[in-house]
């Protein structure tokens, strides 16, 4: 009758893990739903868009189009197609495009590679940058150097993706030609083969992202620094580097971790503007036809994908949290 008590006091840290696991998989359901309804909300459909752009898209009688819109599988129940399309999705199908007929799989594997190359250069750049320019500027609130950095931290979170992106191929790429302005990648080749067309959308990204973590690692750790625990530190004759980067930096993780997943998952979003504005290959191109051209299953199967990585960074940032703060592995466990 207590066996199965003690899994908690004895794994915690599993226990913690597997409930967020079944909660970041409940969002995911629910993101599918959305997904898939959102689409059904668009005006027309892709029998619209494929007869507007045949030669006989005036022409086309009620006949045609039914028979066109039963040839996608598109005049049955919504419920129906829903249940199918998400029992494709867990055996690994992500369907077939509703225009060129090729499998969507096929299609995103050829671009997936070079969006999360961007990516992960990107979340590389953001994760130190954010930390270290938070705790550089919290360590010395009010000073000068946390104005600095607070204030351009203000100025630039306030930019949309497009116009940082702009004014960086303004400045960068025609004003100081020193940087393509658009990120053509070989074929067959990979974007860290030329490393310089990831620079201004690295940059965009970045400069957009980690704004909103530097202010929280600054907060968290100014505070820190005015601590109790801090002020005993010193009065023991410990070294402030030491009391900086192995005290307060530690305790003002933790809370702005799930600010900074929060960032790294705004990637998603943001990369899709920033593919666009510098024509990078990404999937982000394909995604955006595929809106217009109503191709509903690219556009539900690469939503879902990005849904699906937004969540699990948000699930990897509490796990993170709870590794840095061990108490909370036990939270509201029995204790002995």
């Amino acid at each position: 009758m207590h066996g199965w008590r003690r899994i908690p006091d004895r794994h915690p840290l599993l226990g913690h893990i597997a409930g967020r696991a079944v909660g970041a998989l409940a969002i995911v359901f629910a993101a599918s739903v959305a997904v898939f309804a959102a689409m059904q909300l668009l005006p027309g459909d892709a029998v619209d868009v494929i007869l507007a752009k045949g030669a006989g898209s005036g022409t086309a009688t009620p006949a045609q189009k039914a028979a066109l819109r039963a040839e996608l599988g598109l005049d049955r129940p919504a419920a129906e197609r829903y249940l199918d399309w998400m029992g494709a999705v867990l055996r690994g199908d992500l369907g077939r495009s509703l225009f060129s007929g090729r499998p969507v799989t096929e299609i995103v594997s050829a671009r997936l590679p070079h969006t999360l190359v961007l990516a992960a250069v990107a979340t590389a750049v953001l994760i130190p940058v954010a930390i270290g320019l938070g705790a550089w500027a919290g360590a010395r609130a009010g000073r000068t150097r946390d104005r600095v950095v607070s204030t351009a931290s203000v100025t630039l979170g306030s930019l949309p993706e497009f116009v940082t992106a702009t004014l960086l191929i303004a400045v960068f790429a025609y004003a100081l030609p020193v940087l393509p302005a658009v990120s053509l990648v070989p074929p067959g080749r990979s974007p860290l083969s030329t490393p310089e067309i990831l620079v201004l959308p690295v940059v965009t990204l970045v400069t957009v992202m980690a704004p909103q973590t530097i202010r929280m690692v600054r907060a968290q750790m100014a505070e820190a620094m005015a601590s109790d625990y801090v002020k005993m530190a010193r009065l023991h004759g410990i070294r402030e580097r030491r009391i900086v980067t192995h005290h307060a930096l530690r305790n003002a993780l933790a809370p702005a971790m799930p600010l900074l997943a929060g960032s790294v998952t705004w990637l998603v979003g943001g990369i899709v503007v920033v593919e666009t504005v510098f024509n990078y290959p990404g999937v982000s191109q394909d995604l955006v036809r595929a809106i217009a051209q109503r191709d509903l299953p690219y556009v539900q199967s690469v939503t879902l994908l990005f849904a699906a990585v937004t969540v699990a960074g948000y699930l990897l940032a509490d796990i993170v949290v709870v590794l840095l703060v061990p108490k909370l592995r036990t939270a509201g466990g029995r204790r002995r």
